[in-house]
């Protein structure tokens, strides 16, 4: 029972740190900041590469691109991580 607990607050942890990255990323956040640089580097890893902004699975142009980009990718990332989460949870449940 505790082991999936842990699982699944890791899985939320996981995608809670996709959502605010691309909150940042849509508000502008200052990238100088050392929390907002935390923030988006832990996103560069959580994102296991299938959800990168580097190489995302849609890029969008235009005015807003790469905010749409961000908000695209990592908020599918964010409800992965949770969709997985879930079912893991499920898993190891007794």
């Amino acid at each position: 029972m505790t082991a999936a607990r842990v699982l699944w607050a890791l899985f939320v942890l996981a995608a809670s740190v996709l959502a605010v990255a691309a909150l940042l990323i849509a508000v502008d956040a200052e990238r100088s900041n050392p929390l907002v640089e935390l923030v988006l580097d832990l996103a560069d890893g959580v994102d296991l590469g299938v959800f990168d902004l580097d190489n995302p699975i849609k890029r969008f142009t235009g005015e807003n691109g790469e905010t749409t980009t961000a908000l695209f990718n990592y908020g599918i990332g964010a409800v992965v991580y949770l969709v997985v989460g879930r079912v893991v949870d499920r898993l190891v449940r007794p």
